[in-house]
C-alpha cells in the first residue's frame, strides 16, 4: 500500500469526500426498475459530471457555429477549441497547447498519425509493439508494416504475474527500430508499466515512442515533458468527459511529418492534423472536464501538494487531483482484489496481490469457473450492476491468456466515484452466482 493510501485508510488526512463527488453526476442518481445501478464499466466509458453537460449545452446555445469566421458565434467557437487546447495541454503538461491534436478517438487519431510516420520510414525498418496493448496501438503499426514492408517485433508479458517483459523490449531494440508503441496502463490486465524507462530505450537507439495512456489517465497524473515521449493518446470519454480523443506529439514532429489533409487547411501546427470540423460542443465538454478534474485538486489535493512543488497554477492543481484519486481508487482496487481473491472458483489475470495495487490501475479481468463472461455480466446487469465481458479490444492479451475462443474475460472498472458499499454489493452478487 502507498502511504498516500495508507493516510487515507487511517484517516490522517482530510477525508476523499465521495458522496459529495457523486452529487455531480446525474447518472449516479437515477434509478433502474427501482434499482441503483453501480457503474463498474469505467474502463470503456466513465459517466460525466453536470458541468460537462451543461457546457456542451452551452456552446449548442451560445457559440454553436463552424470555426474561423468574421462574427460572433465563430469567434466564440475559435475560443471553445483554444480553451480545449490548453485544458488538455495542462493535464498532461505539455510544453505548448500546441502540441495538443483532436479528433474523435484515440483510434482515428493515430492511424492517422501513423499513416504520415510511415512516410518517413524505409523498407526494412522495424516497430515494436506489445502484447499488452489495446488494438488501437497495435493494428496501425500492423497495417503500416504491410503497406511500407516493414518488420514488426511482438514484446510478451508474463502470463502469471501480468508485467510486461522489459528485458525482452531491450533485446529487441536494435539501429533498424524506427517506433516503440507501447501502453501506459493496461485496458484489460490494468498493470502500470515504466513508460519513462520505455521511452529511455526506445530513445537509445533513436526511435521514437508511441505510448497510449487512454486507460492511465483517469486514474493517475501524466506529464509528457518528464516522460520524453514523442505521441502520447487519451480520449475524454474516459476521464469524464464527452467522446473526444486527444493527442499530444512534440512539437517537432507535428512540425516536420507530412500531414494528410485537404488543400486548403491550414498548415499550421495542430491545425494541420485536424480532418475537417472538430466536436465543438465536444470540445466545450472537455475543457469542463478538466475543470472538474482541477475541482477535485483544490477540494481533496491538499495533502498531497508537496509532491507537486514543480508545478504551477491549474497544473499544480490538477496533479494533486490525479494523487488523490490514484490514492483512493488504491483502497478500492484492495477492497476489490481482496474480495475476488476469496471467492471459490473466481480467478483474477494479472497482478492479483492486494499489497500490490499501486502497481496497477483499478481495472480487473477474471473468470468464474462453470460460466461464461456474458452469463456473468447478463446476470449482474439485472441486478444493476454493470461489467464488460469478451476482449475489450486487448485481442493480444486474451489470445496470450488463451481466452479469447472462450468468450474473453469479466471486467471490473472502478473510479473514483464508485464507493466501497459497491464494491460489497458486487461481490456479494457475483458470490451468489458462484
Amino acid at each position: 500500500m502507498t502511504s498516500a493510501a495508507q493516510a487515507l485508510e487511517t484517516g490522517s488526512q482530510p477525508a476523499f469526500d465521495v458522496s459529495r463527488i457523486r452529487r455531480k453526476f446525474p447518472a449516479l442518481r437515477q434509478k433502474v426498475n427501482g434499482i441503483r445501478p453501480v457503474y463498474f464499466d469505467n474502463p470503456g466509458g466513465t459517466q460525466v459530471p453536470s458541468t460537462v453537460i451543461s457546457a456542451m449545452r452551452h456552446y449548442l446555445v451560445e457559440a454553436n457555429s463552424n470555426s474561423h469566421g468574421a462574427f460572433r458565434t465563430s469567434r466564440l467557437t475559435d475560443q471553445t477549441i483554444q480553451e480545449a487546447r490548453q485544458a488538455i495541454a495542462d493535464l498532461l503538461n505539455a510544453s505548448s497547447a500546441n502540441e495538443i491534436v483532436f479528433g474523435p478517438n484515440m483510434t482515428t487519431l493515430t492511424f492517422h498519425i501513423s499513416r504520415s510516420i510511415g512516410r518517413v520510414l524505409n523498407e526494412g525498418d522495424e516497430i515494436i509493439v506489445t502484447r499488452m496493448d489495446h488494438d488501437a496501438n497495435i493494428s496501425p503499426w500492423l497495417l503500416l508494416a504491410r503497406d511500407y514492408r516493414l518488420t514488426v517485433r511482438w514484446v510478451d508479458f508474463d502470463v502469471e504475474t501480468g508485467r510486461l517483459n522489459m528485458e525482452q523490449m531491450e533485446r529487441l531494440l536494435n539501429r533498424k527500430t524506427r517506433l516503440v508503441a507501447c501502453v501506459y496502463a493496461s485496458n484489460a490486465l490494468g498493470t502500470i508499466n515504466d513508460i519513462r524507462r520505455v521511452v529511455e530505450m526506445a530513445h537509445g537507439v533513436g526511435a521514437l515512442a508511441y505510448i497510449d495512456a487512454v486507460q492511465y489517465a483517469p486514474h493517475g497524473p501524466v506529464d509528457v515533458q518528464a516522460l520524453d515521449c514523442d505521441f502520447l493518446a487519451c480520449s475524454a470519454y474516459k476521464f469524464f468527459g464527452p467522446h473526444v480523443g486527444a493527442l499530444y506529439g512534440k512539437y517537432e514532429h507535428l512540425a516536420s511529418l507530412p500531414a494528410y489533409k485537404v488543400r486548403p487547411a491550414p498548415e499550421a501546427v495542430p491545425s494541420r492534423w485536424e480532418t475537417g470540423t472538430q466536436n465543438h460542443e465536444g470540445l466545450a465538454g472537455v475543457t469542463a472536464a478538466v475543470e472538474y478534474l482541477a475541482w477535485i485538486g483544490e477540494q481533496c489535493g491538499q495533502p498531497f501538494a508537496s509532491q507537486v512543488e514543480e508545478y504551477e497554477g491549474r497544473r499544480r492543481i490538477l496533479k494533486q487531483a490525479m494523487l488523490a484519486i490514484q490514492a483512493y481508487e488504491e483502497t478500492l482496487s484492495r477492497h476489490l482484489l481482496e474480495g475476488l481473491n476469496a471467492i471459490p472458483g473466481v480467478q483474477v489475470a494479472g497482478i492479483a496481490d492486494p499489497d500490490e495495487a499501486s502497481e496497477r490501475v483499478p481495472t480487473i479481468i477474471f473468470t468464474v469457473e462453470g460460466k461464461s463472461p456474458r452469463e456473468v455480466t447478463e446476470t449482474l446487469g439485472d441486478r444493476g450492476i454493470y461489467l464488460w465481458d469478451g476482449n475489450y479490444y486487448a485481442l493480444a492479451v486474451m489470445e496470450a491468456l488463451g481466452c479469447e475462443e472462450r468468450g474473453g474475460m469479466v471486467r471490473v472498472g472502478v473510479t473514483h466515484y464508485n464507493t466501497h458499499r459497491e464494491v460489497n454489493r458486487f461481490l456479494s452478487e457475483l458470490e451468489g452466482i458462484v
